[in-house]
């Protein structure tokens, strides 16, 4: 198992938020709202631009600590709350931290920021495996 250790920090990572990405995010996973494709659906309901969906912010938190934890840890659990949208054009920068670490269990606060505030704040927990 990797040294894991509570207030250890993951390498940031920065996300670009393109028209593509949150129409890509939302066909996959099979939101059909028009605030994810149609700009000026969106716009009548007050806001500039198409946001990414809630999955594709869930999937993007996934990526972000599976990539740090290795092949061989397995996420058991993602807490995950959204604020502030992801607009088309914004950079989502996802940043976390070790905050819990019991035996293989490990938790980790991560935190995606834009230009507008924080959109997603999540609490990932994962099982690591041996060569984790």
């Amino acid at each position: 198992m990797k040294d894991v250790t509570v207030g250890q920090a993951l390498p940031e990572l920065a996300i670009p938020t393109t028209a593509s990405a949150i129409v890509a995010g939302a066909m996959a996973t099979n939101d059909f709202e028009n605030v994810h494709h149609d700009k000026a659906a969106a716009q009548a309901t007050g806001v500039p631009d198409i946001f990414m969906n809630i999955l594709t912010t869930n999937g993007l938190v996934q990526r972000y600590v599976s990539d740090w934890s290795g092949p061989s840890a397995r996420i058991a659990s993602v807490d995950i709350r959204l604020g502030a949208p992801n607009f088309v054009g914004d950079t989502m920068r996802l940043s976390g931290e070790v905050a819990r670490v019991e035996g293989r269990e490990v938790d980790v606060k991560v935190s995606g920021r834009n230009q507008i505030g924080e959109h997603v704040s999540a609490t990932v927990t994962l099982h690591m495996g041996a060569e984790a």
